[in-house]
């Protein structure tokens, strides 16, 4: 039995990710599995309307991955859930986007979430609150990680 890839959204700061000092190593690690068939990526309007902004380089990747991506739309559904976070408290008004990008992944049945923003979206208070209201929504769990969290490592067997 062939194992499905994992459905992962990538949010806009993993793709930054690749062109910064911090996070460049992992990052690149990510998108090269992405391109490998490990992940099937999910992208949606919000992250192309971030990176729209981006230094060239970021908007040229973002166009190479989404050659390979599922698009995932910003729809009422979508929405419902983003207004349901913000109701709950689990980010302000001013994080509108950081909940977008948690209710589209939700939304598009995503199996993770990889995003470098420790405090809007993999912050480990605001996870299980996440959770939470996908759960009393009827929506499943989601996993929220960084990419480090979920590449392969060299010394690992599979």
């Amino acid at each position: 039995m062939t194992k499905r890839p994992a459905r992962v959204y990538a949010d806009t700061s993993v793709y930054g990710g690749v062109f910064d000092e911090e996070f460049q190593t992992v990052s690149r690690a990510f998108f090269d599995e992405v391109r490998s068939g490990r992940f099937a990526i999910v992208v949606s309007d919000i992250v192309r309307e971030e990176v729209f902004g981006a230094p060239h380089p970021v908007r040229i990747l973002f166009a190479q991955i989404s050659d390979l991506a599922e698009l995932a739309e910003v729809d009422e559904e979508v929405l419902d859930l983003r207004s349901a976070y913000l109701g709950a408290g689990i980010v302000g008004h001013k994080s509108l986007a950081d909940a977008l990008h948690v209710a589209v992944a939700t939304v598009s049945r995503c199996d993770v979430i990889v995003s470098w923003n420790f405090q809007h979206i993999v912050n480990w208070e605001k996870i299980p609150l996440y959770n939470e209201i996908n759960k009393a929504k009827g929506y499943r769990e989601i996993a929220i990680h960084t990419p480090q969290q979920v590449i392969r490592y060299e010394n690992e067997d599979f």
